[in-house]
């Protein structure tokens, strides 16, 4: 069972750049939806501290 999940993680010697990727275009998607949602919470505690 091991073998076959080190295998498939390895994926035939490729496997440093095929996670890396996944890895890089999921911190990307996060970056897509944290930076807006933090530029929002700001804007609206602006609007909520305006006179």
């Amino acid at each position: 069972m091991t073998k076959i999940l080190m295998d498939f993680l390895n994926m035939g010697g490729y496997g440093f750049y095929v996670w890396s990727a996944y890895g890089c275009m999921f911190a990307f998607l996060l970056s897509q939806w944290f930076l807006p949602w933090r530029r929002w919470q700001k804007y609206l505690r602006e609007q909520k501290n305006k006179p």
